[in-house]
């Protein structure tokens, strides 16, 4: 298991949202208002300003919790590369929205004073994007220490562990909520998964990356469980005349979910196009 290529390549969104989660916690943090930045019961019902609700989604409360959450969100950059860029941004509107939108009605119906204010930053979308991580990424390699088993996902559940207890009830409230927003994601409500942004979004967001940070390729795939697959013969070139498959192409394919020897002889198959790649996988997969 692994995000793909190291950096954000193949993720502008993910880039975007990280850089200002990291600008706007260090900006109220030097004016030290970042305690005041989460939403009360008073601010969802009575006197809501609209740049507190903004700043709420993307600055944390604290130093620690702001580089747990940039590191999810880093590792997590997976499902962009997985959708694409456009239904992956209406996957983190659906995922802040709606777990805002649940925070809302439990603040009303629990009146828990010790709740107010909840904690700042987007953990409705760190958290949605643990239900994907659980059903979809699989475990690449497994390991003991002093008899406890582990694997390597879970340097992510235990990362994840502390954000959500973090500011204890404050910060559990909102994960619940984002975890149960991914679920409603994943169930597909009101057909969800089929929505995307139109193709500026992804463009507007690449013009942003820094001279460094060239993209591979868009890519695009399902957010699915991902078996193991036999690549079948299709319109596409010979095998034999291809060279070995670059292994940052495999590592992109691998990190979406697909086995490591069917992505490695679907990139031979395709002369290491990764979109071609990736076609045949999912020829594959529904044939």
């Amino acid at each position: 298991m692994n995000g793909g290529p190291s950096g954000f390549n193949n993720a502008p969104v993910t880039r975007a949202f990280v850089i200002a989660s990291a600008i706007f916690t260090i900006f109220f943090g030097i004016q030290r208002r970042s305690s005041k930045l989460g939403l009360s019961h008073e601010d969802m019902f009575k006197k809501l300003h609209l740049w507190k609700f903004i700043m709420s989604i993307f600055a944390f409360s604290s130093t620690p919790e702001l580089m747990f959450g940039l590191y999810l969100l880093y590792y997590f950059r997976v499902f962009e590369r997985q959708i694409g860029s456009n239904k992956y941004s209406v996957f983190i509107a659906f995922s802040l929205i709606v777990s805002l939108l649940l925070e809302a009605l439990a603040l009303a119906l629990l009146k828990d004073t010790s709740l107010n204010p909840l904690v700042s930053g987007p953990y409705g979308l760190i958290f949605s994007s643990f239900v994907p991580f659980f059903f979809d990424i699989p475990v690449s390699t497994r390991f003991s220490v002093f008899g406890f088993h582990f694997s390597d996902k879970s340097f992510i559940y235990l990362a994840g562990l502390q954000l959500l207890f973090s500011s204890w009830k404050r910060s559990i409230l909102p994960g619940i909520c984002g975890i149960l927003a991914g679920s409603l994601y994943r169930l597909n409500v009101l057909h969800i998964r089929r929505i995307k942004f139109p193709g500026f979004i992804a463009s507007f967001f690449s013009r942003l990356s820094f001279p460094t940070t060239r993209s591979l390729p868009a890519t695009r795939n399902v957010l699915g469980n991902m078996p193991s697959y036999t690549p079948r013969q299709g319109n596409y070139p010979s095998a034999a005349s291809s060279a070995e498959p670059p292994e940052d192409s495999i590592s992109t394919l691998v990190s979406m979910g697909f086995d490591r020897n069917s992505a490695r002889h679907a990139l031979v198959q395709a002369r290491n196009d990764l979109n071609a790649a990736t076609n045949i996988l999912l020829e594959s997969q529904y044939s």
